[in-house]
């Protein structure tokens, strides 16, 4: 865990010595929102209709496999969705395709996980307008599907899903760098749906978000089963690890998410917290004595090429509450049909 982050937990010492730069963070969040909102600077309209999925926080949500489910869905329907995401991780530089088999590196750990698992045209790209004009010229795409873009302004939208840790909400409510927040809370009143991965008490999270927007859902990530990072067809369910000695590691934005997943599966292991986005290396897994090295799939898209068998990976799916699929399909089908005038 960074320096940093118990002091976005509450307000400290720390983040009352960084508050003037949160409230300088505030003036120019608001004015460059403003701007848009204006007209004075212009947002890139697209042809198909675009869903952005975000949050208002730094770090880890639930994003990625929410925006997993909405490609299935989306595709269950008939449609043919497309993804843009930054490829934070990977290599700035002009959109690009990514592929399952794509270099993590170079297109970002994230990216590789959603073209693997969805199936869908994914392109990265610091503009994810230019990327998703590059996407919808290469590709049949009559959805875009942003990652992580609500403070993407640049790319216009016609439905926003903000994803909010029903753990840890907003924080100490700061905005950076003396708080997690991107945005103030304030800004969830303007979304289409507020999506709470549920927490260890899910009923007051979602209390708390509806007095902001009462178009809340409750969402929970499911574990399937393990699967060997050497031998991918090799499946475990928990129960294969009881009595081993097992290490868990995790370089995502919310690792104390993944480990508490592992221990309300029954594993008994020792945790190692990486930083998001983690370059992992061979050492990083060299832990002496370990029958097993469980982790989470974006992670596992990093550390398949020096991998050995003991090395596993936890897929998740995302089950977000029935409202959820009718509230995205009727948005896009009115919005197709507006186009289609």
């Amino acid at each position: 865990m960074s320096w940093i982050h118990p002091h976005w937990e509450r307000f400290t010492p720390v983040s009352a010595l960084l508050s003037p730069l949160s409230l300088l963070f505030r003036v120019t969040t608001a004015t460059r929102r403003a701007a848009y909102r204006a007209g004075l600077l212009r947002a890139d309209r697209l042809t198909v209709p675009v869903i952005v999925v975000g949050n208002i926080t730094v770090g880890g949500t639930g994003k990625t496999p929410l925006v997993l489910w909405l490609a299935a869905l989306l595709k269950e329907h008939g449609r043919m969705p497309g993804i843009v995401c930054r490829g934070y991780g990977g290599v700035p530089g002009a959109p690009q395709a990514v592929r399952g088999d794509s270099d993590p590196q170079a297109c970002g750990d994230e990216a590789v996980l959603l073209a693997r698992r969805s199936g869908c045209p994914v392109w990265t790209g610091i503009d994810r307008a230019t990327a998703a004009r590059s996407m919808l010229a290469a590709a049949d795409c009559d959805v875009v599907v942003s990652d992580d873009g609500l403070q993407h302004y640049a790319l216009h939208r016609d439905v926003e899903l903000c994803v909010v840790d029903g753990d840890s909400l907003f924080g100490n409510g700061w905005l950076l760098p003396a708080g997690p927040l991107r945005e103030p809370p304030s800004r969830l009143s303007e979304v289409d749906a507020v999506i709470v991965n549920s927490g260890d008490d899910t009923q007051e999270a979602l209390a708390s978000v509806r007095k902001l927007n009462p178009a809340c859902l409750a969402m929970k990530l499911k574990a399937r089963e393990f699967w060997n990072l050497r031998d991918t067809q090799r499946r475990a369910g928990a129960g294969d690890f009881h009595g081993k000695r097992v290490h868990a590691v995790a370089g995502i934005g919310n690792p104390a998410r993944f480990f508490r997943q592992l221990q309300r599966m029954g594993l008994e292991f020792t945790p190692h917290s990486f930083p998001d986005h983690h370059p992992f290396t061979a050492s990083d897994l060299a832990y002496a004595g370990a029958d097993a090295v469980v982790m989470t799939e974006k992670d596992a898209v990093k550390c398949e090429r020096f991998t050995s068998d003991r090395c596993w990976a936890l897929a998740v799916d995302a089950v977000p509450e029935p409202g959820l699929e009718k509230l995205v399909l009727g948005r896009i089908d009115a919005v197709i049909a507006r186009k289609a005038r």
